[in-house]
């Protein structure tokens, strides 16, 4: 598959092995590029700008602004961009914020969580294409 028809996604994660783990996955498939990883919420929405992903899978859970809040900040500026939340505890209010600043998923960590992960890639693109 030609670069252009790849599925540009950005990983977040405060836990480098859970980007890690999700990067060795997703490369797995001829139609996802991985262009980048981030450690945080900032660092999210600043490499969302430079990188140019279509779907941005993001920890909810961070230290440093958590991924509701850089969900809210990223579909502010980046509309299009799509976000597909990840998080150990996906508790109600956590996917109602979520869906609040439009994220079209949100999947639980565990431990096939790995399985889930294309695909809802695959969901949320067909769901705007």
């Amino acid at each position: 598959m030609e670069r252009r028809n790849k599925i540009r996604v950005l990983l977040v994660d405060d836990d480098v092995r859970v980007r890690e783990t999700l990067c060795s996955i997703l490369k797995a498939y001829s139609n996802i590029e991985v262009v980048g990883e981030a450690g945080d919420g900032d660092e999210a929405v600043t490499s969302v700008g430079t990188l140019r992903p279509a779907v941005v899978v993001m920890d909810i859970t961070m230290k440093k602004m958590d991924g509701i809040t850089a969900a809210r900040l990223i579909k502010a500026q980046y509309p299009t961009v799509l976000v597909v939340g990840c998080s150990a505890h996906t508790k109600e209010y956590n996917v109602y914020a979520m869906q609040r600043v439009h994220a079209f998923e949100v999947l639980l960590k565990k431990e096939d969580a790995a399985d889930d992960l294309y695909p809802a890639i695959q969901m949320v693109m067909a769901k705007v294409a």
